[in-house]
């Protein structure tokens, strides 16, 4: 039975993703991850039996690393939130993710594309994506905002192919204003003008 250091997991996991965001999916194994994490050789293979397994561990503490990100947002605010918040939270959140953690979210494409190869990480994706419409939900009624679960899959899927947008494009582009552009058209365009824009 494999070992259940949970720190150590994380490490390894951790290590994973920084492979997967630099290297591609193709320079992920057992012995980089080893070597990313500066743990002995055969650690990674210890704790995670397959790549697959390897794959979904990297794909949990990724989206254990955003949920936290939301959950540190969220607590920053002291009273109902209305539609600019939401747009500013949205767009910081593009900024951070493209910027100060691309390679996590560099990591993530990787991670869908290869998803798409393989059921059983396709599974694990579709697991994430349910949890985090879930939470993020959670996170709109703890705000005040009434969002609907269809608008929130909605919001999420626009905001992945935005931060995708961000992540592939020239690195100028990765902005405050930028972001904040392409939040204020997610939310626009999911939830409809504001009435204050006529």
């Amino acid at each position: 039975m494999a070992p259940q250091n949970t720190e150590r997991r994380r490490v390894l996991a951790d290590a994973a993703i920084d492979v997967l965001g630099r290297q591609g999916v193709h320079g992920l194994s057992h012995r980089a991850v080893d070597e990313r994490s500066g743990l002995p050789a055969g650690t990674a293979s210890n704790y995670f039996r397959s790549r697959d397994a390897l794959l979904a561990a990297a794909m949990d503490r990724v989206a254990d690393l955003h949920h936290a990100e939301m959950e540190a947002a969220a607590a920053l605010e002291t009273a109902p939130i209305g539609r600019a918040r939401l747009i500013e939270m949205l767009g910081l959140s593009l900024l951070a993710a493209a910027d100060r953690n691309r390679i996590r979210y560099l990591a993530v494409c990787e991670l869908s594309l290869e998803a798409t190869r393989r059921p059983a990480l396709l599974e694990t994706l579709t697991a994430m994506n349910e949890a985090s419409v879930r939470f993020t939900c959670e996170q709109h009624r703890a705000l005040g905002l009434d969002t609907s679960v269809e608008d929130v899959r909605t919001l999420i899927l626009l905001y992945g192919n935005a931060l995708f947008g961000l992540l592939t494009g020239p690195p100028e582009r990765i902005t405050r204003e930028t972001a904040l552009t392409l939040a204020k058209a997610l939310v626009d365009g999911v939830l409809g003008p504001s009435r204050s824009e006529g």
